[in-house]
């Protein structure tokens, strides 16, 4: 009776390994390189607000590879804020990451994609957003919570300052980027990004061109009381084209109008990336449970006696007795064999020589 459940177990298994294979490529390999790359894309693309992140290092890569069926790849990556808005049509590719002293921030996220007929896509993700907090230099300027009273004053003056400056166009507000403050000799000074776009005005009260054509662009303005300030304006925010053939998002019909100080009810001092996105239609999305699950088998030992009768290798201390008689009765067929005459006796002692491991993950770090 064992013998034949022994047997069904390991045809079972036999044929579970035959349908899937999860395959480990090392994490700087060309497919894994092409699956962060959609990765970060198909991220940017669901970040509305803020800035686009760039892949700094690929974590993990599995591909559970099925027979005449679609490849799924499962990615641990993290990427790194840049100052390309995610209204700014260029491509991610030659946007800059921001450097640590400025407040780096970091999404870390795991991605499973689908490969069908040699094209990768995005089915769920995950995401976690925070600052590093590594290397922050003494007298830098600090983030502060984009909900801040003064801050957002501080944004209303630069805007008024434009438009004052600005002919035939009036601006509003579309979306705070980032407020930062710093100590100096003479008091508190203030740094801000944040996105504008063509208004209609009437009696003073502005409404954003809801149009793809309408002016926009990014502004930095910095200062104390008077701030001094740069804007930088978008092209035509129609659909584009990454440098890996990314499609790119259209303008939302309304995104982030601050109207007045109580428009961010959140009191981060970033936009987060999308927390996730469809984790219920995915089983892979926990990297530590998954890692619990998977069972890799492994054929047991067999030690051949020296009267050429073979046994089971001894039982870990944590295997039950039973386990052991079972694998006694698996039928094991032993040849035995000559030495060749030529190396009895001559065979030089094996030699323990230690073999560095291949480092296949993390990969590469790009940035910092």
């Amino acid at each position: 009776m064992h013998l034949l459940s022994i047997t069904v177990a390991l045809g079972l298994l036999g044929g579970i390994l035959a349908q899937v294979n999860v395959l480990r490529p090392a994490c700087d390999s060309p497919e894994a390189e092409e699956a962060a790359i959609v990765a970060q894309d198909y991220l940017n693309a669901h970040h509305t607000h803020g800035y686009k992140y760039a892949l700094n290092r690929i974590e993990e890569i599995k591909i559970y590879h099925v027979a005449e069926g679609d490849d799924t790849y499962v990615l641990e990556v993290e990427l790194l804020e840049t100052d390309c808005h995610v209204l700014d049509p260029t491509p991610v590719a030659n946007c800059t990451v921001r450097p640590k002293h400025l407040t780096a921030i970091e999404g870390d996220c795991d991605v499973v994609l689908k490969k069908v007929g040699g094209v990768l896509t995005v089915t769920a993700f995950k995401c976690k957003t925070e600052e590093s907090r590594e290397d922050v230099c003494v007298g830098c300027s600090t983030l502060l919570p984009l909900n801040h009273t003064q801050g957002l004053e501080f944004v209303k003056a630069s805007l008024n300052k434009l438009n004052n400056v600005t002919q035939n166009l009036t601006y509003t507000l579309l979306d705070v980027g980032r407020m930062s403050t710093q100590v100096v000799s003479g008091g508190q000074r203030y740094i801000s990004e944040f996105v504008v776009i063509e208004a209609s005005c009437v009696n003073d009260t502005c409404v954003p061109l809801n149009d793809t054509m309408a002016a926009r662009g990014i502004c930095t303005s910095e200062g104390m009381d008077d701030p001094s300030v740069n804007c930088k304006m978008f092209s035509t925010l129609m659909p584009l084209v990454d440098a890996n053939s990314t499609a790119m998002p259209v303008l939302p019909p309304h995104v982030h109008v601050h109207s007045d100080r109580n428009s961010h009810k959140h009191g981060f001092g970033h936009h987060k990336l999308t927390a996730h996105h469809n984790p219920h239609m995915s089983d892979y999305l926990s990297a530590e449970s998954a890692e619990s699950a998977e069972v890799v088998p492994v054929a047991p030992a067999i030690n051949v006696s020296t009267d050429g009768l073979s046994s089971p290798s001894p039982a870990s201390d944590d295997s039950s007795s039973d386990a052991s008689s079972a694998s006694a009765e698996v039928p094991i067929a032993v040849v035995k064999r000559e030495a060749p005459a030529s190396i009895v006796g001559d065979a030089p002692a094996a030699q323990n020589v230690p073999v560095a491991p291949v480092q296949l993950c993390p990969g590469r770090i790009r940035f910092f």
